[in-house]
């Protein structure tokens, strides 16, 4: 699998806004499956089907607990595959959001 076909499956994922909701709300740390489909107005296997994808995308990582799984975000995976797709499109954006942090960081020392 080449690098563009690994991201492709990343977009597909993160095309869905039931899997985005999922993806911000394991922001707060590992939830069970039962807590993640406790939180849509959508069937449990519907839930399981989008946590296959994002599992599948390598976007999130999923623990056995008995007979419970849970599930956490993989923000390393997600953070380099969004941030290399932001290089290629708009690179002087990224440059302007390091050069502010930086900034920032300097202005804080200073005070």
């Amino acid at each position: 699998m080449t690098q563009a076909q690994d991201e492709t499956g990343v977009f597909r994922a993160l095309a869905d806004p039931t899997r985005r909701q999922i993806l911000e709300d394991l922001r707060g740390g590992e939830l069970a499956a039962g807590e993640i489909a406790a939180r849509f107005p959508i069937s449990a296997p519907s839930i399981s089907r989008h946590l296959g994808v994002l599992k599948g995308a390598g976007l999130v990582t999923e623990r056995r607990d008995g007979n419970r799984i849970h599930y956490a975000l993989a923000e390393d995976r997600l953070a380099t595959c969004v941030g290399r797709f932001l290089s290629a499109v708009c690179p002087e954006q990224i440059v302007l959001r390091h050069t502010r942090r930086r900034t920032d960081a300097q202005g804080e020392e200073a005070s």
